[in-house]
């Protein structure tokens, strides 16, 4: 029904063997999953060329029951993805592009401001949006850029049930518009710079 192709997303030509972005990664708790979660993670970037999306090196997982992943003040992953590489990776790089969006905090105004006359019902709380309308607007930008890097990353395919996956589990409402409507929200991204790549950042920062 959609395509990930309304992403105007780019295949990428085959890359040389990766050297993986090294990573400060702290176990909260010190568990078995904890463990399991840093191999998965330390095997996923051997796997695939993560550099273009780590703005941050300094990781934490945590396995209490109620975390929810989250980029501040440093990014903190769950354990819940333990069987699902492609939901893992896609999380991962969604709290790094939260990072990205600080960094870019002046250049994204203007977007911003632009999704929010596309879209000024935009709900915010529960299932559907962010903690607040601001965190819904910001949201549409990291999720399409979130399901861009799966669709490089991971191919059309897996990139679009990841996404499905999400449109069904939380922001249901942002992924829903990236599915169907990224035609608009990546031209508008586009034309404000907001263009994610680590291996441009200026100047580069190791935290």
């Amino acid at each position: 029904m959609f395509s990930l192709g309304m992403l105007f997303l780019l295949s990428s030509p085959a890359a040389p063997p990766v050297q993986p972005v090294p990573l400060a990664i702290e176990l909260k708790q010190g568990s078995p999953d904890e463990a399991r979660t840093r191999d998965q993670l330390l095997r996923l970037l051997h796997e695939h060329d993560l550099e273009r999306w780590i703005f941050t090196r300094k990781v934490v997982i945590d396995e209490s029951p109620q975390l929810i992943p989250h980029s501040h003040p440093v990014l903190t992953l769950s354990t819940r993805h333990l069987k699902d590489d492609d939901l893992l990776l896609a999380t991962f790089v969604h709290e790094q592009l939260h990072w990205y969006l600080e960094e870019n905090h002046e250049r994204a105004q203007p977007a911003l401001q632009e999704l929010r006359k596309l879209y000024p019902d935009a709900p915010s709380g529960g299932r559907e949006g962010g903690k607040d309308q601001e965190s819904t607007y910001s949201h549409l930008i990291v999720c399409y850029w979130e399901i861009r890097a799966a669709r490089e990353l991971l191919g059309e395919l897996r990139a679009f049930q990841v996404a499905q996956f999400w449109a069904q589990d939380h922001y249901t409402w942002i992924y829903r518009k990236v599915l169907e409507e990224g035609y608009r929200i990546g031209p508008l991204i586009h034309k404000h710079g907001l263009i994610p790549d680590a291996r441009k950042r200026d100047p580069v920062r190791s935290d």
